[in-house]
């Protein structure tokens, strides 16, 4: 809110771009000295080429932060600050703040209505759009990217978090609603397309790995489609091995959960892959597929911390 549209924002941007990723803009840190929604709004139409459509606008800025006033309901959110913002209220629009709340409403609408030839002409007719019309034209308009949510708030005051959460489930792809993934067939080496969802043979890509000091070794797996049971054999497509996936285990911060089994479009930590690095393909064997890997720039500098004992490779595993 108060550096606006920075240099690493549009790196993620151009990969998002890239990658073809539906998004969400969530102006942070409302509270802060110098904090301005709509010079944010701005700096994402001139510098990301983008077109932001605000779904919530703020109630005051800096230390006069109190809430958001949501676009879509036409009601105003004011967080409870006794209570870090784990409660609010939901009010009616303060008067100063009603001629600006229409504004932005009517722009939201009229986005909206560009996503559907019904939407548009009953907004030309003059008629209202009910609330999960809009819902449905904003989904509409941000999985094909012509229009991008934009909501704002101060995530450690937790003000804006939860609004931020809806419209993680009301706007972005499901699993099943994303573009399908590309792949090479590894006998082939032709090109294939990984359709997220639960039929058909396990695929995902190992994207992180992390050393436990209870469980040992957890590799990260992005499941794109079919699932997975504790227990199983996955193939290693990328290094042409057969591994057993001893555990799954589901984060969630520094806690685990043991699971029986995974499911496309979820996130999952394998235990007692040895072989597996990051950007490796894990599937079914009969039919295999290599994901695409992430690319990473090549080292300036090699330097490698190697401990002397075993109980030193232990504080490492900690630190």
């Amino acid at each position: 809110s108060v550096g606006g549209v920075q240099p690493q924002s549009e790196t993620v941007w151009r990969q998002a771009n890239k990658y073809g990723v539906p998004r969400i803009v969530f102006v942070n840190k409302m509270d802060r000295i110098g904090a301005n929604f709509y010079n944010v709004e701005n700096q994402i139409k001139l510098r990301l080429k983008a077109n932001p459509v605000p779904i919530n606008i703020p109630i005051g800025a800096e230390d006069t932060f109190i809430g958001v006033i949501d676009l879509v309901q036409m009601k105003a959110i004011v967080w409870n600050n006794e209570t870090m913002g784990a409660k609010y209220d939901v009010e009616e629009i303060p008067s100063d703040l009603l001629e600006k709340a229409k504004q932005y409403r009517e722009k939201l609408v009229e986005a909206v209505a560009e996503q559907d030839e019904a939407l548009m002409e009953k907004y030309l007719g003059g008629e209202e759009l009910s609330v999960e019309e809009i819902k449905k034209g904003i989904k509409t308009g941000c999985l094909n990217m012509s229009l991008i949510p934009m909501l704002c708030g101060s995530s450690f005051k937790n003000k804006g978090v939860q609004t931020l959460l809806d419209a993680v489930i009301d706007y972005l792809p499901a699993p099943t609603e994303v573009v399908d993934i590309k792949g090479i067939d590894p006998k082939s080496e032709e090109e294939v397309f990984v359709k997220s969802s639960d039929d058909g043979e396990f695929a995902g890509l190992a994207f992180k790995i992390m050393t436990d000091p209870f469980v040992g070794q957890l590799t990260f797996v992005r499941v794109y489609r079919g699932k997975l049971e504790s227990g199983s054999y996955v193939y290693n497509s990328t290094k042409d091995k057969k591994e057993r996936v001893g555990r799954l285990l589901k984060m969630h911060s520094n806690k685990r959960e043991d699971i029986k089994e995974v499911y496309a479009g979820e996130i999952c930590a394998f235990v007692g892959l040895k072989d597996t690095l990051t950007g490796d393909t894990l599937c079914d064997e009969k039919n295999a597929v290599v994901l695409e890997r992430m690319e990473f720039p090549e080292p300036v500098i090699h330097i490698a911390v190697e401990p002397k004992t075993k109980a030193d490779q232990e504080k490492m595993g900690v630190a």
